[in-house]
């Protein structure tokens, strides 16, 4: 097991990569605790919860709004939950995104922590601090920031996903490897079989050195003021095309990559041999890389990231493999650039 820290100074938050779920009761305070889980978790891992009451949702998008807050803080308080009750999230990414929120708001915040449950929240979703809910079609439009107390990162649990939610998962880990390893992207070039068959050793290897990439970042600025927008690498336009199509985070965030790669080619002269690595492993890994969407449905997507600043966007950019700069782009200019990779 590896641990990994996030702290302010109203917080410190444990990140822990290879413990599990059966153990988490050393990890709860010592006050009532009340599970948020959904149904294909409690289907699967209920007889290794703690004892607690337990919420269950839905999964998906589709649940990601505040009609779910509601519905969880109405349950809540039909429990008798008060300000010393923990809220303990067990499942993936979007499940820790309404857990977190949901634990943010109620009583005006509640101690809370996760098990992390697939892949792409190991290494993504549960880590940060970053909680919140969907309103119409902008994408974590509504939410707060707030740390966990802690985040359990059981690989074990990772073998009841379908294969593409592993792919999704891999999608992140790329990302991290592009914009700060360069050794961690060379690492999943040469295990890229590995990867995707859940080598435990690969997994402990990809997860923990991406909990310590993002753990690092968010330590550095936890609210995305600098440093941390680089995570966001592959993101402009892979939430567009995951509004579009609604096929996987992960997937989308390969898509974006993919137009990242292209626009870097032509702001910061990123060499060719870098694009066709990247495109190459991202096939290996069963990822697309693809671009068949509308440019018009494209613009339409962007002009509602919450990245948007009057006219302007953030918008990542890459060096060079593990090199990554963040820069203010016209959205005329980007814009252009849809329109000349999109249909």
């Amino acid at each position: 097991m590896k641990t990994f820290c996030v702290e302010n100074p109203l917080k410190r938050s444990l990140i822990h990569v290879g413990e599990r779920l059966t153990n988490v009761a050393a990890y709860l305070p010592d006050k009532r605790c009340v599970i948020i889980t959904d149904d294909n978790v409690s289907r699967l891992y209920a007889h290794e919860f703690p004892r607690a009451d337990v919420i269950t949702i839905g999964t998906g998008e589709k649940i990601k709004t505040l009609a779910t807050i509601e519905s969880i803080c109405r349950q809540l308080i039909d429990l008798g939950c008060d300000r010393q009750t923990f809220i303990l999230g067990i499942g993936g990414g979007i499940l820790c995104d309404i857990a977190g929120f949901a634990a943010s708001v109620f009583m005006r915040g509640v101690s809370f922590g996760f098990v992390s449950t697939t892949l792409l929240s190991q290494v993504d979703a549960s880590v940060g601090g970053k909680n919140g809910v969907n309103q119409d079609a902008y994408k974590n439009m509504i939410g707060v920031f707030a740390q966990p107390d802690f985040v359990i990162c059981d690989i074990s649990m990772l073998s009841t996903l379908p294969e593409a939610e592993i792919s999704n998962g891999l999608g992140e880990i790329v990302k991290h490897g592009l914009i700060s390893d360069k050794a961690l992207f060379s690492f999943l070039e040469a295990h890229a079989a590995q990867a995707l068959a859940l080598d435990p050793d690969t997994t402990f290897r990809l997860v923990s050195d991406s909990v310590r990439i993002k753990s690092a970042v968010v330590q550095a600025d936890e609210k995305e003021a600098g440093e941390r927008r680089k995570l966001n690498f592959g993101h402009t336009l892979g939430h567009a095309m995951e509004k579009i199509r609604p096929d996987g985070h992960g997937r989308a965030v390969s898509m974006g990559m993919v137009a990242a790669l292209k626009f870097s080619r032509e702001k910061t002269g990123l060499p060719g041999e870098v694009i066709n690595r990247t495109l190459d492993l991202l096939n290996r890994l069963d990822l697309p890389v693809t671009l068949d969407f509308k440019a018009e449905d494209i613009i339409t997507a962007v002009s509602r990231d919450k990245k948007k600043e009057n006219q302007q966007m953030f918008f990542v950019f890459l060096e060079a493999i593990g090199k990554a700069v963040v820069e203010k782009v016209k959205l005329t200019e980007l814009n252009r650039f849809i329109h000349k990779i999109y249909q």
